[in-house]
């Protein structure tokens, strides 16, 4: 997402972004019952950490971030309507979408209705385990129960948002009631983005989002990371062997977003070594030779069609590492007149890596 934030400034466009952070959901509710400390404790220390850690990385942030208990009173807005327009139902103390209400749920993954039961069943948690589809109504509120550690009082009740209403709720705080462009994890295409459709369309009846891109998950020695294994990778444990943040960054968008990454020591160690020789490189052709001038057509021509290079590259879908190769080749057809470039040629190239670097973020340490 950094990436795309970047790419469309660098091509003029004005970017607004929103970032949910999910500080209250089921999980994190038996989390913090478990450690016996407050929510607001356990995700603060947690939204301190994404923030450390992205800034080392270094991801561009919204300036304040999207806490979903914030938008407590959007949410509750929201779910009125729903249930105004026939989309949304109480049963008991919680709040339920009915999916045959709107017309089209199940688009974005090509969801097949005819499977749909004809009796009515209701999924009451946020979050079901693995890529399955949850063929029911989903939860938008949860009503107080006994032992609840937070709830709110408001006009459709006392309880909290479904983790299911809380991203449409900071969008519609935020945002607005439309977005370009709706990103996530691959698993979201398994029930939460359509979800959010749902949400969002049945409330504004315009279209919520005009194009989804969605990110393959990154995999240790070919397998998923988990607790049970003992493989989970923190930035932190990769900076304790050596590795400096940017080419951490490097290795993450350097293979295509929708194809899974594997961190491999050998792979990473390779990559590393691409961006740190890359930086040389780019640092030879951009020192200036005091005196040099004069204006040579091969490196002229070069100089030309390399952000064009980069730009096609991009613009095919965000094929970071084809634009970065078509980079390198670039560069490396310089080094080859490097006697013929100028002083000028030097300071333009400079500004040319800015530029493109002002995408990657992984060139200038």
């Amino acid at each position: 997402e950094d990436v795309l934030v970047r790419y469309l400034e660098y091509r003029g466009l004005r970017v607004e972004r929103a970032i949910p952070l999910t500080d209250i959901e089921d999980k994190t509710i038996r989390e913090a019952i478990k450690k016996n400390r407050s929510l607001e404790d356990l995700t603060g220390g947690i939204e301190k950490i994404f923030i450390r850690e992205a800034k080392s990385l270094n991801i561009r942030l919204p300036e304040r971030p999207q806490r979903t208990s914030q938008c407590i009173p959007t949410a509750v807005k929201l779910i009125e309507r729903l249930i105004r327009t026939g989309h949304a139902y109480r049963h008991e103390s919680d709040v339920f979408f009915d999916p045959l209400s709107f017309d089209g749920f199940g688009k974005l993954y090509r969801l097949d209705m005819k499977k749909w039961p004809k009796k009515r069943i209701r999924y009451r948690r946020d979050t079901y385990h693995g890529n399955r589809w949850n063929l029911g109504d989903f939860i938008l509120w949860h009503g107080s129960r006994e032992g609840d550690i937070k709830h709110w009082d408001t006009p459709i009740g006392r309880g909290r948002p479904s983790w299911n209403i809380q991203d449409p709720s900071v969008i519609i705080r935020h945002l607005g009631p439309q977005v370009d462009i709706n990103c996530g994890g691959i698993d979201n295409i398994y029930r939460h983005h359509d979800y959010n459709i749902a949400i969002m369309e049945s409330y504004t009846g315009k279209e919520y989002a005009r194009c989804y891109l969605h990110g393959a998950h990154l995999l240790v020695d070919g397998k998923t990371m988990s607790k049970s294994r003992g493989n989970i990778l923190y930035p932190e444990d990769i900076y304790a062997s050596g590795c400096a943040a940017l080419d951490l960054r490097f290795f993450l968008i350097r293979t295509h977003y929708r194809k899974k990454l594997n961190f491999t020591r050998d792979h990473f160690k390779n990559t590393c070594d691409e961006i740190r020789s890359f930086r040389e490189l780019a640092g030879m052709l951009t020192r200036r030779v005091p005196g040099k001038k004069g204006k040579d057509p091969g490196v002229a021509k070069i100089l030309r069609g390399l952000p064009r290079e980069f730009e096609s590259a991009m613009d095919d879908d965000l094929r970071v590492g084809d634009a970065f190769e078509a980079v390198r080749r670039q560069l490396l057809a310089l080094a080859g007149l490097r006697e013929r470039i100028s002083s000028d040629d030097s300071v333009r190239l400079r500004l040319i890596l800015e530029s493109i670097d002002s995408v990657l973020g992984v060139i200038h340490t």
